[in-house]
């Protein structure tokens, strides 16, 4: 039976740049650069990982970012992110400015978008929490909800029976598509995928619990799966481990509570994790599922 070592080059974790307040939306380009947000203080940053000198350089990329969360790249490369505080999911253009994907669904406000994958066809799935901390006049939905944003800008409700759906991952073939739920009741789910790209079949996969101080602890927030098909997502006290037959293996301990994380590196084997206020890799034996650039 696999072991959680067996996943792992090491289970000790190393620094790669901090001074941030809270990180999110790891998302690597083959050039070399991270991409992180700040989410806390609404920036979002470019790190450019460890030259000869051993030190990573962090370069902002815009200030007032909205909240930037969770991010992708889209079939053309460019980086598709959910602004959580603006409560919309936007496209970074190559000339430096930003086209508005989505804001709205049936004339009302999203709630606090959150993460967003890539599906082959190009439409972006995205996680739309109705997330605490949003008082409830502003809350014009009334739900939680995983949304489809077609190539087309059609955006079609699939899901909306998770408290908070949050960090969401396709599996390898994309028939598969598994969500973290931060609250109130911690677990991870999962739906099956259609040929059509709807999600059927809801299920609990596994309860994740907080820790003695409830979500101070953590609670199950960004996920990724490998090559292989384990699963990975953040939660109460680090980062929760299954394999791919979906038997809890462990959980990995940072320095710092993490909130999410993405593969990256040339052979894509290098996990990294937004944890706070710094940002942690570890190598993995397994690629993560390659990520669309």
């Amino acid at each position: 039976m696999t072991e959680l070592a067996d996943l792992f080059e090491s289970l000790k974790p190393e620094l790669v740049v901090s001074g941030f307040v809270f990180t999110e939306g790891p998302l690597w380009h083959p050039s070399g650069i991270l991409y992180v947000s700040d989410v806390d203080a609404e920036i979002h940053y470019r790190v450019r990982l460890p030259g000869i000198d051993g030190k990573a350089a962090k370069e902002v990329i815009r200030e007032n970012s909205g909240g930037a969360n969770g991010a992708v790249f889209d079939r053309q490369g460019r980086v598709v992110i959910c602004e959580q505080v603006a409560r919309r999911v936007v496209r970074y253009e190559s000339d430096g400015s930003i086209t508005q994907l989505a804001d709205r669904f049936e004339g009302k406000r999203l709630n606090r978008s959150n993460d967003v994958v890539l599906h082959p066809d190009g439409s972006l799935y995205f996680t739309d929490p109705d997330k605490k901390g949003l008082p409830e006049e502003e809350k014009e939905l009334g739900y939680a909800a995983i949304f489809r944003l077609r190539p087309d800008g059609e955006l079609t409700l699939l899901a909306r029976d998770m408290n908070h759906p949050n960090g969401l991952a396709f599996s390898r073939d994309h028939k598969s598509l598994y969500v973290s739920n931060s609250r109130p009741d911690p677990h991870l789910h999962a739906y099956d995928v259609s040929s059509s790209g709807e999600l059927i079949n809801s299920r609990r996969v596994c309860e994740m619990p907080y820790g003695p101080a409830g979500e101070l602890d953590g609670v199950p927030d960004g996920l990724k799966l490998d090559a292989d098909g384990n699963i990975y997502s953040t939660g109460s006290g680090g980062i929760w481990v299954w394999d791919a037959d979906e038997n809890l293996l462990g959980v990995v301990e940072l320095p710092e509570l993490p909130a999410n994380l993405g593969w990256g590196d040339s052979d894509n084997r290098t996990m990294f994790v937004t944890a706070r206020t710094s940002v942690y890799r570890l190598r993995t034996t397994a690629p993560g599922i390659p990520v669309q650039h």
